[in-house]
């Protein structure tokens, strides 16, 4: 006896997934770019990079590497040129509803910068305490896992199903301090947000709010990988009811026939049928005017067929 297959109508069925940390890549849209697409862009032919989004004075970097495992990596530096002072990268299972609150942050810290002064928020040192880069989920009672390794502090959701891992040790600027996780252990199911040691602790601040009691977001079922598929809620998304066109009414078609008239009319000369015509659009537009019935002003005095175009003989 063979076992049913699910039929394409079903696998790319859009449903809300939630929470939204499990959702994963997905493919049908990515926000994660939105808040910086006045940016200059540069679109690469080679390598792994497909695209490059710079700050107008190339401080801020944002390579989108597609398929690659790392799909985003951010940096930032206080000059064009000069060494990278930080760096953000999230992997191939990193739902992009949380990139986007990284580049949110860093759209809103750029604009707030003096770029002639070359400061900036996003260049601002860390927090001397772990606790105010990840306050928005300790906040919503995200709680301590006392079997974190020493020198290092893990906070984890109740659910159980995504944290955040702190490396307090920092032994180099360029090392990984903080990771934010969701999703089982494994290459195709957790996802992982990586800051280096010297990134602002704003800006991993913002991008952790992102996993913080977050609306639903929008998949198709296929792209729900199968060992997270009984860690989330799937609601299908219900198609709006098309719209019935209104049957037009006694009034609608006679302006209607009045303008098509009118249009007509003002290809060709005036003649006196083209008077009548501009007669009954007064007309038409008066009674508009007064939809109480109570009686329209009195026309401008009409001209007479002789004070037109003279008629032309036949």
């Amino acid at each position: 006896m063979s076992v049913q297959q699910p039929n394409d109508n079903y696998l790319y069925q859009e449903v809300l997934v939630s929470p939204m940390y499990l959702a994963g890549i997905g493919g049908t849209s990515d926000p994660s770019l939105e808040p910086v697409a006045h940016w200059p862009h540069h679109e690469l032919n080679d390598g792994p990079c497909q695209l490059v989004i710079t700050s107008p004075d190339h401080r801020i970097r944002i390579g989108w590497y597609g398929d690659d495992f790392e799909v985003w990596r951010i940096t930032a530096a206080e000059e064009a040129t000069s060494a990278t002072r930080w760096t953000a990268t999230f992997n191939q299972n990193t739902p992009p509803e949380i990139v986007v609150g990284l580049t949110t942050a860093l759209a809103r810290d750029y604009a707030e910068s003096n770029i002639y002064d070359g400061n900036g928020r996003f260049l601002a040192n860390p927090s001397i305490y772990w606790a105010d880069a990840v306050r928005p989920l300790i906040d919503a009672g995200w709680t301590r896992d006392g079997g974190a390794a020493s020198g290092t502090v893990e906070i984890v959701a109740p659910d159980g199903q995504a944290g955040v891992l702190i490396d307090n040790r920092r032994y180099r600027h360029g090392e990984e301090a903080v990771t934010l996780w969701a999703g089982p252990r494994g290459w195709g199911t957790r996802a992982e947000a990586v800051f280096s040691a010297r990134t602002p602790s704003h800006l991993i601040a913002a991008t952790a709010a992102t996993m913080v009691d977050p609306p639903p977001v929008v998949r198709e079922r296929y792209q729900i990988h199968r060992e997270v598929a009984h860690l989330v809620s799937v609601t299908p998304v219900t198609p709006s009811a098309p719209q019935v066109p209104r049957a037009p009414t006694p009034l609608d078609v006679r302006r209607t026939a009045v303008t098509q008239a009118v249009q007509r009319a003002a290809r060709f000369p005036r003649t006196a049928a083209d008077l009548r015509v501009m007669a009954a659009r007064s007309r038409t537009s008066a009674s508009a005017l007064n939809p109480s019935g109570s009686p329209a002003p009195p026309l401008a005095a009409r001209p007479s067929a002789s004070a037109s175009t003279p008629r032309r003989s036949r």
